[in-house]
């Protein structure tokens, strides 16, 4: 099994790697790219956004060959096709929040009725009060893998930040799962992990490729599918309280931007300049520092994850102490000044042409 588990990795790793170069030839033909047309943008000039073809490919064929023996991994390889198709159209046409959410909430459905979905509120309840308990387990469900889908998304901000913080917290998870003897979620996490690995190369500042909402999309949601499936023996709360350790970074992102946005009486879907990445780029770390600070803090919260599921409860507090106080610093630092940066788009480059003539 530990063989088959590093395989299902590097087989993850070296399809994506091989399939980027390929995803950026196809980004402009398809009209897959990113133009810089406002002050959020950390970029200058026009981008390829076609590489989550790459992860996509190597994590699911990764999961196909090894991994295909499971009904509900099978359900998830389909549940994370339609998502990743979702997320190219979105790409290419640029789908409106309503109707991306709808598409996400009929896929998070598929999960539940497929058995993907989160087992121990029904155990909670127990026989007598099962439909109160069904009730609950299709609600929690459901948001879990919406609101999970659309953190990654909301995070891919910075070259690699998304790639990365996702690989952080599937390994994380795969060996939390590896611990415990949960060999299904660990292989899953373990085919993602190398998806999103083979990907970073061509994503971490100076990005040559983004990945799009079609790959942040595909990540964000195997990660809540694939999490649900168990990372502890029993079917408890402890098995979703490690992957919201895991994914404490995002999740706090998220919720923060999302209670920014109803103060200041905004669209929860409105983008802005809040995150913690924009934050670390307005106090002048520059994308690659500020994005090896966030990996940092994820890998933090990861180990604690880890610890948590070995019971050492004081260490796991320390740890994620020690993670909070960090985001804490990121996000009420009154001295960082936001500067006001005037993006200039090259109207000689050959792939906003191209797209002009469409």
């Amino acid at each position: 099994m530990y063989s088959t588990l590093w395989i299902t990795f590097l087989t993850a790793l070296v399809l994506s790697f091989i399939f980027t170069p390929l995803s950026i030839k196809l980004a402009p033909k398809v009209g897959a790219v990113d133009i810089p047309a406002d002050d959020r943008r950390m970029h200058s000039k026009t981008m390829p956004r076609f590489g989550g073809l790459a992860i996509f490919v190597g994590s699911t064929v990764a999961m196909i060959i090894f991994l295909r023996f499971d009904p509900r991994i099978v359900t998830i390889i389909v549940g994370g096709t339609l998502i990743y198709i979702l997320g190219i159209i979105d790409d290419i046409k640029r789908l409106s929040a309503k109707v991306k959410f709808v598409g996400q909430l009929a896929v998070a459905c598929i999960m539940y009725m497929g058995d993907v979905r989160i087992e121990f509120i029904t155990n909670f309840f127990g026989e007598g009060n099962s439909q109160l308990g069904d009730a609950l387990c299709f609600i929690v469900t459901i948001i879990w893998i919406v609101g999970i889908t659309n953190t990654v998304n909301l995070i891919d901000g910075l070259d690699g930040l998304a790639a990365g913080t996702a690989a952080i917290a599937s390994l994380c998870i795969a060996y939390a799962a590896y611990i415990h003897g949960t060999y299904l979620t660990s292989g899953a996490m373990l085919a993602l992990a190398g998806g999103a690995l083979g990907f970073l190369p061509y994503n971490f500042h100076p990005a040559k490729s983004f990945m799009g909402d079609g790959g942040s999309l595909y990540l964000g949601f195997i990660l809540a599918t694939t999490s649900v499936l168990g990372t502890v023996k029993s079917a408890t709360v402890v098995a979703m309280i490690i992957p919201v350790f895991i994914l404490g970074v995002p999740i706090f992102d998220t919720a923060f931007a999302i209670f920014r946005r109803v103060v200041n009486k905004r669209p929860i879907m409105e983008a802005d300049k809040g995150h913690l990445h924009h934050r670390l780029m307005s106090m002048g770390y520059g994308q690659r520092r500020a994005t090896l600070m966030l990996y940092g803090i994820s890998a933090i919260m990861g180990v604690a994850a880890v610890v948590f599921s070995r019971g050492l409860y004081v260490e796991t507090a320390g740890l994620a102490g020690i993670a909070l106080m960090y985001i804490y610093i990121l996000l009420t630092d009154a001295e960082h000044v936001v500067p006001q940066v005037r993006v200039h788009v090259d109207p000689e480059d050959h792939r906003l042409k191209q797209i002009n003539k469409q």
